[in-house]
């Protein structure tokens, strides 16, 4: 389905193309578009039916939005707003991963348990790979030799040979995982728990269990801390970890699995995305329809820009 981002696109005039962050807004079917500069909302473009998951093609020509509603991910011209075409993406697209090949992407069906591989050139779906239960995180490893799932009903990490498209190893977490995560040189995968409230640590090579990582905000009871999206900082000493309804970041150290610090954002924060040199992290905060600024050497909360409703992912994109 091709619909014309003139429909509902809203504009604001910027003197100077600057770096952007960009969000899907669930509830509205659409992407916010932030200037790095500004830090204000320049666009608006409309999307399928709630957008959840999103990443950009490594030239960033175009963006890759998981339209869950309208099962497919859709492919949009990230200068226009228009949406050039639909992937097959099986039903309910979750979040997906983008293959180093720039060419596969890996997603996950929430509704059949399946991880659904497609060719973003041909368009085609190559290979469909038997999950685990309500499948929603992704990851891919920096050589691109393995990607995971994480199975949210059946509490476990797939682990799935890119070459074969066959699963080689399933790693038991604690309850709900919904994100995933390798570290730069790919020795170690991180799995978030929503509900367990932790981060399990593997060691790659042996998919066993290195550490866990548990989280107490003070003052917020324990049942509302639950982990989901995180990322690394710039030399990975350090994680930052979104945890839902707590309303806070959490900063991580990286080589202890000790948090070190709290940061209080918007309502609900899901995922994040950071700069071009990972000065800056905004996070999406879904209940409270905003993005929360972060200043990553301070670790403090800049600004709250207002989005559309219910935002989930963010993506970082260059523009020049």
């Amino acid at each position: 389905m091709i619909r014309s981002a003139g429909l509902i696109c809203c504009l604001l005039a910027a003197p100077v193309a600057a770096d952007e962050i960009w969000v899907t807004n669930e509830k509205d079917d659409t992407v916010s578009v932030i200037s790095i500069d500004t830090l204000e909302v320049i666009a608006t473009y409309p999307t399928g039916e709630r957008p959840r998951g999103i990443t950009f093609s490594k030239d960033y020509s175009v963006v890759y939005i998981c339209a869950s509603d309208s099962d497919a991910v859709q492919v949009m011209d990230p200068a226009t707003g228009e949406i050039l075409h639909d992937l097959p993406s099986g039903e309910d697209p979750e979040q997906f991963v983008l293959h180093p090949n720039d060419r596969h992407l890996y997603i996950a069906n929430e509704d059949d348990a399946i991880t659904t591989v497609v060719d973003t050139q041909t368009r085609q779906v190559i290979a469909q790979i038997d999950v685990g239960v309500e499948p929603e995180g992704m990851a891919i490893s920096p050589d691109g030799t393995i990607a995971i799932t994480t199975s949210e009903t059946t509490n476990m990490a797939h682990w799935i040979d890119t070459e074969t498209q066959e699963l080689f190893a399933n790693t038991l977490v604690d309850s709900r995982p919904r994100h995933a995560e390798f570290v730069h040189d790919g020795a170690q995968m991180w799995v978030s728990s929503e509900i367990g409230g932790t981060i399990t640590v593997f060691d790659t090579s042996d998919q066993s269990e290195i550490g866990k990582i548990d989280f107490e905000v003070p003052g917020v009871h324990r049942d509302r801390v639950q982990p989901v999206g995180f990322e690394f900082s710039a030399d990975e000493s350090t994680a930052f970890v979104a945890l839902g309804p707590s309303n806070h970041i959490a900063v991580v150290n990286a080589e202890t699995l000790e948090v070190e610090d709290y940061i209080l954002v918007g309502r609900r924060v899901w995922h994040m995305a950071f700069n071009a040199d990972k000065s800056l992290l905004f996070t999406t905060n879904g209940v409270s329809g905003d993005v929360t600024v972060i200043d990553v050497a301070t670790r403090t909360a800049l600004k709250s820009i207002d989005v559309g409703r219910f935002p989930w992912g963010a993506a970082f994109r260059p523009t020049q």
